[in-house]
Parts: structure tokens; sequence; C-alpha cells
């Protein structure tokens, strides 16, 4: 063990530039001059961060002389004893906060080689090169705020609600990254920005949706409503299965293998007159465990008042109205569409597949033979955790 006086200043400018030998330099106060064997020469700060020993690089001798050194290492250890974290504070000072259209420049080049349709991709930037670019671009993402994404949605929200819609799904793909690459803290501003909106008119009712990033809060509250037990699992189940309001309510026991977790709805059933299949998640299977009990002894998973009859088509919009809620039950396959090219990296045929969608192009057609079942399994089970991200939090 080191015994005396601690090193103060042990180093000078001439002993930094002519030590060869390879070693641990002390300076003092926790700076230390490293001599590789290479020869290389760097600076490396010791302290003690939050209870443990922490070694913090401060970079070469060639690009940090002594002195600015010395400031260093007497800053960070100041950080140091006051509780901070010099570390986080060393990465605060090298990160340079991209603007919104740099980070929205750098998600399209990451997500650009997994999707399969490039018209998809080129249609992705180009509406927020024309929509955001021009009044957010240049704005650090760090400082964006719900105003801010207000100001670009209020011109043309009313106007073009679709491409709104959409507009305000990518701003918030591009926020989601820079808050998961360090440049964001908090919320998505995205996430409140609806309440400052007017409410849309909306012709076609048939495919009324929700923005995706709203389903998991609309789980909350059907679990909540006053409905019946077996209307909010059935409605439940269609979100979580992304399939269509006549497949699951003529859904019956037989239909179901829990021991392979797959759901084989008959030929007759589907629009496509093809037997489809499909992968259920964990949540879906908790559903039909309490549906069981709640069956009894009818052949439906989601008996009416009657066991030998389903519940009433009419079921999800009768319960959409009384929660207040300006969708349809079609509309959920959508916003799961959405969420899938939004916010996952899963091929397009993958999330097509996943809605049982007609093919309409031949050739496309002709070379997918296969179900993806696999593939789609990983899908619906990404699907269920982003519903439940809220009930969790």
């Amino acid at each position: 063990m080191r015994k005396g006086k601690h090193p103060d200043k042990a180093l000078s400018v001439v002993r930094v530039r002519t030590v060869t030998k390879p070693g641990l330099y002390a300076d003092g106060n926790g700076l230390y001059l490293i001599v590789e064997p290479s020869g290389a020469k760097r600076w490396m700060m010791r302290t003690i961060v939050q209870g443990k020993r922490r070694d913090i690089g401060l970079g070469g001798c060639k690009v940090v002389p002594l002195a600015e050194a010395r400031v260093m290492a007497l800053t960070f250890r100041k950080i140091a004893r006051e509780g901070g974290d010099p570390l986080a504070e060393r990465r605060k000072q090298r990160m340079v906060i991209p603007t919104f259209e740099q980070a929205a420049r750098s998600v399209h080049a990451e997500h650009l080689p997994t999707w399969k349709n490039l018209k998809h991709g080129a249609q992705w930037i180009n509406t927020l090169s024309q929509y955001v670019f021009p009044i957010l671009g240049k704005q650090p993402v760090d400082k964006l705020e719900t105003s801010d994404v207000l100001k670009v949605l209020s011109t043309i929200w009313l106007t073009k609600p679709e491409t709104a819609r959409r507009v305000r799904q990518r701003i918030g793909t591009v926020l989601d990254w820079a808050k998961a690459s360090g440049f964001r803290t908090g919320d998505n501003p995205v996430d409140g920005v609806s309440k400052g909106l007017p409410r849309q008119a909306n012709g076609d009712d048939h495919h009324a949706a929700l923005d995706f990033a709203d389903v998991p809060d609309f789980i909350i509250k059907l679990r909540a409503s006053d409905v019946t037990e077996t209307t909010r699992l059935a409605f439940e189940f269609l979100i979580l299965t992304a399939t269509r309001t006549s497949e699951v309510l003529g859904a019956k026991w037989d239909e179901i293998d829990i021991g392979s977790k797959t759901w084989t709805i008959p030929a007759d059933r589907m629009k496509a007159k093809r037997l489809y299949k499909v992968p259920l998640a964990d949540r879906a299977l908790e559903i039909l465990d309490r549906c069981k009990i709640l069956a009894g002894d009818s052949e439906y998973i989601f008996p009416g008042r009657s066991a030998k009859k389903p519940l009433s088509n009419m079921v999800f919009l009768m319960a959409l109205r009384r929660m207040g809620i300006e969708s349809t039950a079609h509309g959920f396959r959508s916003a799961f569409r959405d969420w899938a090219s939004e916010r996952t990296n899963f091929p397009r045929e993958v999330c097509e597949q996943a809605l049982a969608n007609t093919i309409k192009d031949k050739t496309e057609a002709a070379y997918r033979r296969g179900d993806l079942l696999d593939k789609r399994r990983e899908l619906m089970a990404a699907w269920s955790s982003f519903l439940a991200s809220r009930v969790s939090s």
C-alpha cells in the first residue's frame, strides 16, 4: 500500500512528452497518464462514482494537453463528489443533438433495407419532406414539444385527414427513435397532440380507425367499460388477432389448438374462401381460458344470450358507441397495419399475411405459397406486447 502524501501535479509537460516506458503514471487528483506498449499515450481519470470505482478516458495526449487534462479531471471529480455521474456528463458534452430532419433521415435509412415495398419507403420520407421539414426540420429533436407537432398537423388535419394521420405517426416514430438514441427524454409529444386538434369528419365510417398509438389506451378503457364481459373479451381478442368481426364472432372451440397456440378458421368463414391459421399470443390464450368458463357448453367461444348462437354482429359497434369512441371494429385492422409499417421491421408480406388480405398482384400471389406462420407468430407477439404497454406502465 502506498503511504505518504498523494501526488499533486507530479507530471510535467516534458515528462509527458519524453516518457516511453509502458505503465500508469499518477499526476494527482485521480489523473493518470497511460503509456501503452505501442507507445501511444492517453489520459485517464480514476474516481468513485456513486460508490463504485470508475475509470474515465479523457483522450489522447496529442489532442488533450496536460493542463486541459487537469481541468477535466478536477471538473469530473467535483461532479462525482456531488453525487453525479461524470460519464453521463461526458457523453452529454460529446453528443451532438440532431435536427428533426437529420433524425428522420436516419430513421428512414435504418428502415429502408427492411421495406420490401420501395414505394412505401419513398412515401414515408416524402410526406415528412413536404409537410414537416419546412416547419420543424431545422429544430433539434430535444426541443420539440406538443405545440410544435400541433403546428404541423393543424394545417392539414381537416383538409387531408388520412395524410395528417400518417404524418402524426411518422413524427412519433422519429421522436421515439430520438429518445431511444439518447437525444430526448420524457414523453413523446405526439401522444398528447390529439387533444388540441378538432374532430375529423370521416365520410367512410366503415373504415374509421383510431391511431395505433391510442389502441393500448383503448384496451384499458375497454376492460373498465360496462359492456358485458364476453363482449369485452371478444373485442380484445379481435384486436389481438387483427381478424374480422365475422371471423371472431363465429369462432368455435373445435377451431382452437391450445398445444400449438393456433386458431384455424375454416375456408367458408374467410373472405378469401381459404382455410387460415391465426397464431395466438399469450394474452389471447388467457382470454380463451376465461371464455371457457363463461361459455359453458356452447360450441361458440363468444356465445350471445343463447348458447346456441354467437354474439350479435352489431355488438362491437354498440360497445364503441357506449364508450364514446369514434372508430369501428374494422378500423383496428387498419391500426394494426399502420403499427406494423411504422414501428416494426417485419417484411410487408408478413404484415399482409397477418391480415389474410387477398393478393391482387398475380405474380406476387404465385410466389407466396406458404402461410408464414412462424414469422406471423413473432409479429403478433410483438403486437400483443405493444397493446399491453400502457397496462404495465
